[in-house]
């Protein structure tokens, strides 16, 4: 009986992978076939040709949109790291009048949709005169409420103790942060860091307001003009861009996969 459900468990698992996996690995297929083949609806291409890899790259400057993504999520994720670890580190070890509710009114944020504060982040990148540049794709992003709240939740499984302990062997407060709170938190700093990668690695709407040349626009804006140039009809290029722009996170994800599990579900526990 064991083993018949075990067997179960295992196919509704394959099947649910497969019905999930499905459109990233129709979308790889796609990207190897022609017009024909794709009007047809073949499901396989009829051989693998990369022509419409080099189609895309001589399209739209995709090496470009790719080098700001990978720089704008780099900053994004060392920016929030720092700032996030700091907040969070203040928030579970340091006492201050009113924590508590600075703490609570700082997480409120997370029900605001980024939709109504992109005027006034508009407004104020306007004004420092950050058009067109990195700053204005990542300073925006450094303080994120769901990553200090993740940080905190963890630093709190430190015993307290072990903080007093470090300040009768004469340990400064930021000693004790990146001596011992640091080593102690990689697993959540990792979750993080995938985390903020992949958000900003897949932002659309944010990068189109703030930028409006070529020098500085990431790869999913790439994408959209894939679907407005002559190339719009010819589906096997646009999937072929899709596939270049989605394969560095799907690596990541699957490198970090234990370890974003670990991180998301560590904290929760004492």
């Amino acid at each position: 009986m064991r083993l018949i459900r075990s067997i179960v468990f295992y196919v509704l698992l394959i099947v649910s992978a497969l019905i999930l996996f499905f459109p990233i690995l129709y979308a790889f297929l796609v990207s190897f076939m022609n017009g024909a083949e794709v009007l047809g609806r073949a499901f396989l291409p009829s051989s693998l040709d990369f022509d419409n890899y080099v189609k895309v790259f001589g399209t739209v400057p995709l090496l470009q949109y790719l080098k700001n993504s990978f720089i704008v999520s780099s900053i994004v994720m060392v920016g929030q790291l720092i700032v996030c670890s700091l907040a969070a580190f203040v928030f579970a070890f340091i006492p201050f009048k009113g924590r508590n509710f600075i703490f609570l009114l700082f997480i409120s944020t997370l029900m605001i949709p980024w939709e109504a504060a992109m005027i006034p982040n508009f407004l104020t990148i306007q004004s420092l005169g950050w058009m067109n540049s990195y700053l204005s794709m990542t300073v925006p992003f450094f303080a994120l409420a769901f990553g200090t709240f993740l940080l905190r939740q963890h630093f709190k499984t430190i015993p307290h103790e072990l903080y007093e302990a470090s300040q009768i062997e004469g340990l400064s407060r930021f000693q004790f942060f990146y001596k011992v709170v640091i080593p102690y938190s990689k697993t959540s700093l990792v979750t993080l860091g995938i985390y903020g990668f992949l958000t900003t690695w897949n932002m659309y709407l944010w990068p189109l307001l703030v930028t409006t040349n070529d020098v500085k626009r990431t790869v999913q804006i790439g994408l959209k003009q894939l679907q407005t140039v002559e190339v719009s009809t010819e589906w096997g290029v646009v999937m072929a861009g899709v596939v270049i722009v989605i394969l560095p996170t799907l690596l990541l994800l699957f490198i970090g996969q234990k370890q974003l599990q670990k991180g998301l579900t560590q904290g929760a526990i004492k």
